[in-house]
């Protein structure tokens, strides 16, 4: 049997501020610090053992993944960090204040680009300080891989790439893999896992700092799926 381990990360400044936050690369809290121990712990003591770890390039799924496998014991794991694991990019909307712009474009309107699956929020534009062209991180990445905005299909097409190429060949020679990611990129995970459909995932919520494991036979079919 495989073991696929999901863990959001732990609380970040924007979250803490309301912010929509995307790929704006804020750290995480002294709450999500400890989070991100707690989490570490629960693992430990369920024995879980991962021989891969994959994170996104944002510092607070890294951070988180770094303090979880300390309290696991387990820092010496090969980390596979994979920009197709960041959260969805809210285009012009990120930084923003969650309230404040609903005061703007209404209510109705921002729930759509939260939690719609295909409604994407307003673009960015590439002279804009926030797209991610300017970020060296960012560099090798062509013109088409670089996101003015995203819907969670959008988010979703590209976590799939990093699950069939990375994670899913690394499963088949190990049996324990352990991911820390982000809301929307978790949600494209457990939607994969599981075969949700769209209006499954879009109302699936994921908390942070709370590993979520699943058990699925070598056809990386779930037979069971539990937060510890």
């Amino acid at each position: 049997m495989k073991q696929i381990i999901l863990l959001r990360h732990g609380e970040s400044r924007w979250n803490l501020e309301n912010r929509f936050t995307g790929w704006t690369d804020v750290d995480l809290t002294d709450r999500g610090r400890e989070e991100a121990r707690k989490a570490g712990r629960a693992m430990l003591q369920a024995g879980l053992q991962p021989r891969w770890m994959f994170t996104s390039v944002l510092r607070r799924a890294i951070h988180t993944l770094q303090i979880a496998a300390c309290e696991m014991q387990l820092d010496w794991v090969p980390v596979i960090k994979d920009w197709h694991l960041n959260e969805r990019f809210y285009g012009a909307l990120q930084g923003l204040d969650k309230s404040a712009t609903a005061e703007r474009y209404g209510a109705e309107q921002v729930h759509l680009w939260r939690r719609s699956f295909d409604a994407q929020p307003p673009l960015i534009t590439p002279d804009d300080p926030r797209f991610p062209g300017h970020d060296p991180r960012y560099a090798s990445l062509t013109a088409d891989e670089l996101p003015l905005t995203e819907s969670l299909r959008d988010t979703i097409a590209r976590v799939r790439s990093c699950w069939e190429e990375k994670i899913v060949p690394r499963l088949h020679d190990s049996d324990c893999v352990l991911i820390a990611a982000h809301g929307n990129s978790l949600r494209a995970l457990a939607m994969l896992l599981l075969h949700l459909t769209a209006s499954e995932v879009t109302g699936l919520e994921i908390p942070t700092g709370k590993p979520w494991v699943f058990t699925a036979d070598d056809r990386l079919d779930v037979q069971s799926a539990a937060y510890l």
